[in-house]
């Protein structure tokens, strides 16, 4: 990889300080020489409880004619109607082609919520009352504004599925919990699995039993981000890497944190060699940070194209957050520019002027949406965007649009 898309390594790598030295050249990295990674996930029919036979085949050698196994591929353009095509083999079974086994344990697959605890969720609510959604139907019936909203819905579509040559990576995060951040993260990955072509992937960078694989509807979990970054190697393809990863809608893949265990790691040095060595994989990949200032969460923040700050739409909320971007004004001018402020009601009926808050904001040089209450939302469970209230669809695509377009000014 050239020094030109290698950058974000370059900043991670920065980001350790000049008083550190780098790894070996062979620990255990996914570039190392000499890394030996753990077995793939068990083929069909094999216990998954019961570790799979150690496996040694060569590494696959690039071809002769081909790009350099750790150049980025060039992401195609997305057609107007983009149409979702899963791999041609389920995530189970593993990698097409795995990589040299070592003497590890392959992690167990766990449910994403105790089977004990599914009798307790309710039947899922739509986001807004009948009568709510009868009275918008009438309005758009006798109104004339239903051209100005194709048109809208066409301009955002448009700039949604703009092609990239390198994966754009989104970070959401907050500055404190209950910001609806990883109801956020997974609004805005659904959103770029819809609307693109290209993979997109989910990260969850919060391994403190984040909420983040319930929100997507996952029904199991095994690798992490930290099983992944001793695995991927640069000679392995998408269809490998997908063999590690929880397959989810529109061809879009989730990479859990933890596997929902009180006491889970991440080190920033796991998350680095993760993300590095997937980014090239998928054209959008979100990633659900812890909330600032964890370690993790500010390696992110660096790393990324562009952020995402929750907030709740409360006074003590929208004060700490006036405050760290007034902080963030003072940092190179990108990090603010490059940041999408998200004000979340978590009440039907806010406690603020939400057009005033969004002006405070917005005065500090980010932009600013609001997320309207909606009950599909906040009864919490998986997120199902038929139930969702067309106020949320309408801001959660304006939001991912939002940050989409400032991830595209920074490379």
């Amino acid at each position: 990889m050239s020094q030109a898309d290698n950058w974000q390594g370059d900043v991670l790598r920065d980001l350790r300080g000049g008083g550190r030295q780098p790894a070996p050249q062979g620990g255990p990295g996914p570039a190392g020489q000499g890394a030996t990674p753990p077995p793939p996930p068990p083929g069909p029919g094999q216990d998954p409880a019961r570790p799979a036979a150690p496996q040694a085949p060569a590494p696959q050698a690039p071809h002769p004619g081909g790009p350099h196994p750790d150049a980025g591929p060039r992401i195609p353009s997305a057609a107007p109607r983009p149409q979702s095509h899963a791999p041609a083999h389920a995530p189970g079974p593993g990698p097409a082609h795995p990589a040299p086994a070592r003497a590890a344990r392959t992690p167990d697959s766990r449910p994403a919520v105790d089977p004990s605890l599914a009798a307790a969720s309710r039947k899922p609510r739509n986001g807004e009352p009948f009568t709510a959604r009868a009275a918008r139907a009438i309005w758009r019936t006798v109104s004339s504004s239903v051209a100005r909203e194709v048109a809208e819905v066409s301009r955002i579509a448009e700039s949604l599925q703009q092609p990239v040559t390198t994966g754009r990576q989104i970070a959401v995060t907050s500055i404190r919990g209950g910001a609806g951040k990883s109801t956020v993260a997974a609004l805005l990955g659904t959103t770029y699995a819809h609307y693109r072509q290209d993979p997109v992937l989910f990260v969850e960078a919060d391994p403190a039993l984040g909420s983040l694989p319930i929100r997507l509807g996952a029904e199991s979990l095994r690798w992490t981000t930290g099983d992944v970054a001793d695995i991927v190697q640069p000679q392995m393809s998408l269809l490998d890497i997908t063999g590690y990863l929880v397959q989810l809608r529109d061809n879009a893949w989730l990479l859990p944190g933890s596997q929902g265990q009180i006491g889970a790691m991440l080190d920033f040095r796991s998350y680095e060699r993760a993300m590095v060595a997937l980014r090239r994989y998928f054209g959008v990949t979100v990633v659900d940070c812890e909330t600032l200032p964890a370690e993790v969460a500010r390696v992110a923040l660096t790393a990324s194209q562009a952020c995402v700050l929750t907030t709740p739409a409360t006074l003590d909320g929208v004060a700490s957050t006036h405050a760290v971007l007034q902080w963030m004004q003072g940092l190179p001018p990108h990090v603010i520019g490059g940041t999408v402020v998200v004000l979340t009601e978590q009440a039907p009926h806010s406690g603020i002027d939400t057009d005033e808050a969004v002006r405070t904001l917005a005065s500090t040089g980010t932009s600013v949406h609001v997320l309207p209450y909606d009950r599909h939302l906040a009864d919490g469970g998986e997120i199902r965007t038929d139930l969702l209230a067309q106020a949320t669809r309408t801001a959660a695509t304006r939001i991912a649009a939002d940050a989409f377009r400032l991830s595209q000014k920074r490379h």
